[in-house]
């Protein structure tokens, strides 16, 4: 069991000075730190994530058994998947509330499914090269080269140029307009933080951990309206710093 009333946060580490990257670890550190929970990073390789893990959880419905992020909570209970962790976290730790009934991250969840596919040749192969750590390296090419079936430069060359980013761009352009809904702003319900932002959030901070040509990009693609998705970020500052570089 972890320390009296801290929770311990399975994530993936990267190269140094940045070690948080992956989108949906930014996902329950977002939570864990607006909520002001007290909580200590355990980084965990791909290859150690099952050893990890499998003793204390069910694999998981989506057919890659065991992910990251996972938490286990002062009690010793071991959860993974970012939304049942946040569903778990919501339930014990109900103020201030994230809002996950709200119809904004309904409509996001939906959404998001069609932003990563569209972009995976922009940075399926850019994640290895740029951010992982030498244990983790075979792993990503191994799994990732299954799931796509190429090679991941070759994804890269084919499907990883403009198109993929006009693939995008209707998603995108959907998630601009919502955030554009509430003109008080910065976040997805006006001054009201919720769990939207941080899922969004988690994608930006994604983009940027990869490298500032894909964040710079991704703004590009967003076009006229890409402040609201810089605003954003802003206003996520305070619950991004710890990051446990």
């Amino acid at each position: 069991m972890s320390s009296e009333g801290q929770i311990v946060l399975y994530d993936l580490p990267s190269k140094s000075p940045c070690k948080c990257w992956s989108l949906n670890p930014w996902k329950t550190r977002f939570l864990l730190n607006y909520k002001g929970l007290d909580y200590r990073t355990e980084w965990t390789e791909y290859p150690d994530v099952k050893p990890t893990l499998e003793k204390h959880v069910q694999p998981n419905k989506e057919g890659t058994a065991y992910t990251i992020p996972a938490v286990m909570l002062p009690d010793g209970t071991y959860m993974q998947d970012s939304r049942p962790i946040a569903n778990e976290i919501e339930k014990r730790h109900p103020s201030p509330s994230v809002h996950l009934d709200s119809p904004v991250l309904a409509k996001l969840e939906e959404i998001m499914p069609q932003v990563l596919p569209a972009l995976m040749g922009v940075f399926m192969a850019k994640v290895p090269k740029r951010l992982l750590n030498e244990a983790s390296i075979p792993y990503w090419y191994e799994t990732r080269e299954k799931r796509v079936g190429m090679k991941l430069d070759d994804l890269e060359r084919e499907k990883g140029g403009q198109s993929a980013w006009d693939d995008c761009k209707p998603h995108l352009d959907e998630v601009t307009a919502m955030l554009k809904e509430d003109s008080s702003g910065p976040y997805f319900m006006g001054k009201e933080v919720s769990y939207a932002d941080f899922v969004w959030g988690g994608f930006l901070i994604f983009m940027q951990r990869i490298g500032t040509d894909l964040y710079q990009k991704t703004l590009e693609t967003a076009g006229a309206d890409a402040e609201v998705h810089s605003k954003l970020l802003l206003g996520l500052d305070q619950w991004s710093e710890r990051s446990d570089r």
